[in-house]
């Protein structure tokens, strides 16, 4: 399928099957997107953009590159709206049947990784492994087929990301938290909402409080590890069980926390201290093996920092001011972490999504000029 965004931006439906996933019998491909272009032109230099599980294919940024001369697959794995079965040597292999694609069907000859909110860690580790082979399978599985003949790629961008599934879940999690099974008990000494703590928040309290949420994680993986163990003896597989409060990072409350121009009291689902009390969050869901794989310190490989060393090929760091989840030092540990000899940092306004006017298209601005120093418009 196949229509016009704008006059100036084309788009086009891409679907794929991928090596160890086959058509699904209702009909759906395991890969599928969306390629924008710009109209009446086949580009040579493109951009791919995948997340862990949220829908990509139309990315917010897409018809900015296009209008501006650069193709742009906004590209999903099998995996998008499952982040509870995700895999990460499966989603790396599914990236590459959209690297793949760009290169064999739509003539590309550079691919630039974007790796967008969560999908820096999912893109880093994507270019780490097509450099140099890293990624060990989930337990209990083989590794994924394909998983060694991905395709790197020519650059690689950061934008608004977070550090890791582990590592941005910690950071939120709520140190409080007394009871996994009830979560209205509440450590007093560790309440980010108890007005006798903060904002603004001691130093000697964030030290405690972030020891506590890294302790917080290490106990869930211990009792997701004993009891994956004592359900497998029994003969099952794996089971769900639900993590709550994980919107408590003391900068989503105390805005002199790493200074920036966001809202205070305030996260992606509004106030803080309502949201931290609701349902829905990251990591709110899981299965054990799921925990164990994506979103424990101790065993998850979707982390940024762990491939950003392996990352040589020029690289772009850029981090919003008003981003109420991605801070200052999230931005500043990935740049440092990245191997690449050609590396650079970009601070621009906006929220996580770059929603206020103009945001976008100086986003697309920066990042086209950055691409131009580094391949030349006439291989555009």
């Amino acid at each position: 399928m196949t229509g016009t965004t704008s006059p100036t931006v084309h788009k086009e439906f891409v679907s794929s099957e991928s090596p160890g996933a086959k058509r699904a019998g209702a009909g759906g491909y395991p890969c599928q997107g969306i390629y924008y272009t710009p109209a009446g032109k086949k580009p040579r230099i493109a951009m791919i953009a995948t997340h862990y599980q949220i829908d990509f294919s139309e990315h917010y940024i897409a018809e900015f590159m296009a209008a501006r001369g650069i193709g742009f697959l906004g590209w999903n794995t099998r995996y998008r709206g499952y982040e509870e079965l995700f895999n990460l040597d499966q989603a790396l292999v599914d990236i590459g049947v959209g690297v793949r694609w760009l290169e064999e069907h739509a003539g590309v000859d550079q691919v630039i990784l974007l790796g967008n909110s969560g999908g820096g860690s999912l893109m880093a580790a994507y270019q780490a492994q097509a450099t140099s082979p890293c990624i060990r399978p989930a337990r209990d599985m083989e590794p994924a087929v394909g998983i060694n003949d991905l395709i790197p790629g020519a650059a690689y961008i950061s934008l608004a990301a977070h550090g890791g599934r582990p590592d941005v879940l910690t950071a939120w999690l709520d140190a409080a938290v007394v009871d996994e099974n009830d979560p209205t008990l509440t450590d007093p000494e560790l309440d980010l909402f108890n007005p006798e703590n903060g904002p603004p928040y001691s130093a000697e309290f964030i030290e405690r409080y972030r020891a506590a949420q890294v302790a917080r994680n290490h106990r869930i993986t211990a009792w997701a590890q004993e009891e994956l163990a004592r359900i497998t003896a029994a003969g099952y597989n794996d089971r769900h069980f639900g993590v709550p409060r994980t919107w408590a990072d003391p900068r989503m409350v105390d805005a002199t926390l790493e200074p920036s121009s966001r809202p205070a009291g305030e996260c992606y689902r509004g106030p803080t201290s309502v949201a931290n009390r609701e349902d829905r969050g990251i990591g709110a869901g899981s299965t054990l093996r799921n925990w164990l794989h994506m979103w424990s310190l101790e065993e998850s490989q979707c982390r940024a920092e762990m491939h950003m060393e392996k990352i040589t090929v020029p690289s772009l760091v850029i981090n919003p001011d008003g981003d109420s989840g991605v801070f200052p030092s999230d931005a500043d540990a990935l740049f440092n972490a990245l191997a690449s000899e050609d590396k650079s940092r970009k601070d621009l306004p906006g929220d996580h999504y770059f929603q206020e006017p103009g945001a976008r298209a100086a986003v697309a601005d920066v990042m086209c000029e950055w691409i131009a120093d580094r391949f030349p418009k006439a291989q555009w």
